[in-house]
């Protein structure tokens, strides 16, 4: 296994410097504003259920709109859809700093103002992670991924200290404020963040097409599943403890909401020192044996927490908990980054992170209600259990290692010489490939074309089909549809170096003259021959 990236070669990079340095003041102020947000809210609302809303109405958007915001970083310019959504944020957090310095704030006014803000996180998020393969070069990614976890984590440590003191001084209006302070740095160091915009050669894919596309590519990517099924039950077991954690500082140990404060800070401190060690453990490690360890960890910190009675002891505890949390959920996010080409990694990670919020929001319910069924000290004993169950889900979805797949694109596709004046949008198009196969090879070329099928599905062709000919059994023909012309060719020009490796088995056991041999067909209706349809090239010059 080759030696990881130390996170401090990063920082030699100036954007990435730049944009890092200034996520971790952003991070800062979200925090400091959920806090004011969760405090103005106990001052407005007498009902728990309203307090519990405010986190809710932060982090539902997540769920309800990362795909289209997926969609959104994978068909246009990052850096703008990061901008959008910070200038969003920044308008809602100054309006709340306003409302609130009136006394005009309502419970339904807070609440609306919070979703919006969570909708900017949604729509910033994607397009953040998506776009370090832009700004590092791809064996840096994970610890990108490490460093950028650390930086939250930093801030948890303290930034609810630092709401708190903020909220208790000067009032929640101006830790509003704060926030929108927090909010220019992030957004001055994109504007200065100058990127090289890529040439479209296509036009842009629509957007209802876009969302199909991301949602297709995940769904017949195994690796993905893979992960997202592994992150979706860490999600649901793991968040048992940020979402106990209260009720464990306050009935386990008879602590406050001081205490609370000091075990939040020693969680985050142990996610702090897990990102520090990323590329020591993944060097020991495999990926499989990583996320193995952090369920089991969590499992263990679960059953200490349980019957633990001390502070210092439960302390204690809840540092390895944070370095497995943050092991996991970096490995998570580093392996969907390496296992997505460019064209649908935003779509792939916001897929993931719906499928990871699904799970923890799952999760804080659940253990909600078996603690107060069974107390907190069975909850977090049973919870250990499911723990130690999800990890050994790894004996059915093993983590991939997605590092020896090259999935940046080959480049190598030209459009064929047509003899009809097609448009963009002249279509149904049906692709037929030829293939001639010795009766010795035909088992390896069918479990070679299983592989083909699915790339081919995965990247946008339709009604995929294998045909063998009677008169000439040693003749087999591939083939499938595209909607249209232009999705032929952005079809062909999503293929990557992995994919060339199928295609290279394919023509090594082909046996005919040449290559195999492929016709590019056009549907079209029986009657009167279309006007627009001149015996003279055009449309080819996308």
């Amino acid at each position: 296994m080759s030696k990881r990236t130390s996170p401090r070669v990063l920082f030699h990079y100036k954007n990435f410097r730049s944009l890092w340095s200034a996520s971790l003041v952003s991070n800062l102020g979200s925090l400091v504003e959920g806090v004011a947000a969760a405090w103005l809210m106990t001052s407005l609302a007498t009902s728990h259920d309203m307090v519990a809303l405010v986190q809710s109405s932060a982090t539902l958007p997540v769920m309800m709109f990362s795909l289209a915001a997926g969609a959104l970083a994978d068909n246009f310019d990052r850096r703008r859809v990061m901008m959008a959504a910070q200038l969003l944020m920044l308008g809602v957090s100054a309006s709340l700093a306003l409302l609130a310095s009136a006394g005009a704030v309502t419970p339904w006014m807070l609440l609306s103002l919070t979703f919006l803000i969570g909708c900017g996180w949604a729509l910033h998020d994607p397009s953040w992670y998506a776009s370090m393969g832009e700004i590092l070069p791809r064996q840096h990614l994970p610890s990108a991924v490490a460093l950028n976890s650390m930086s939250y984590n930093l801030m948890r440590s303290i930034g609810p200290a630092i709401g708190g003191l903020i909220v208790a001084t000067a009032g929640a209006a101006f830790a509003f404020l704060f926030n929108v302070v927090c909010c220019f740095a992030l957004l001055i160091a994109l504007w200065r963040w100058k990127t090289k915009p890529a040439p479209q050669l296509l036009p842009r894919e629509p957007f209802g097409s876009a969302m199909a596309a991301g949602f297709r590519y995940v769904l017949l990517s195994p690796n993905l599943l893979k992960v997202m099924g592994r992150s979706l039950v860490f999600g649901l077991t793991a968040v048992v403890i940020p979402a106990l954690l209260p009720s464990v500082a306050r009935e386990q140990v008879a602590g406050t909401a001081i205490i609370y404060g000091i075990m939040l800070g020693f969680f985050g401190l142990g996610a702090i020192l897990g990102a520090l060690l990323i590329g020591q453990v993944r060097d020991v490690l495999n990926p499989e044996w990583i996320i193995r360890g952090a369920f089991v960890a969590l499992a263990l910190s679960c059953v200490g927490l349980a019957w633990s009675e001390y502070i210092w002891l439960s302390c204690l505890l809840l540092v390895p908990a944070g370095v497995a949390w943050v092991q996991a959920w970096s490995l998570f996010n580093v392996t969907v980054q390496l296992s997505t080409p460019r064209w649908v990694v935003g779509r792939a990670l916001s897929l993931y992170q719906a499928a990871s919020f699904g799970g923890m929001a799952a999760g804080s319910w659940l253990w909600g209600e078996v603690a107060d069924a069974h107390g907190i000290a069975g909850a977090l004993v049973m919870a250990s259990v499911a723990l130690v169950a999800g990890g050994l889900l790894g004996l059915v979805l093993r983590h991939p290692d997605s590092e020896t797949l090259n999935l940046d694109p080959t480049n190598q596709f030209c459009e064929p010489a047509l003899q009809l004046d097609l448009r963009p949008r002249s279509g149904p198009i049906m692709v037929m490939v030829d293939y001639h196969i010795d009766q010795s090879d035909v088992a390896e070329f069918l479990s070679v074309m299983a592989l083909r099928r699915r790339t081919r599905l995965r990247d946008g062709a339709r009604h995929w089909a294998l045909l063998r000919d009677l008169e000439e059994p040693h003749l087999w023909t591939e083939r499938y549809h595209v909607p249209t012309w232009v999705e032929y060719v952005r079809h062909n020009q999503r293929q990557t170096h992995a994919d060339a490796e199928i295609v290279a088995r394919l023509e090594a056991l082909h046996r005919g003259e040449g290559p195999p041999k492929i016709h590019h067909k056009i549907e079209r209706q029986t009657g009167r021959v279309p006007a627009d349809m001149p015996l003279k090239p055009d449309f080819g010059r996308t």
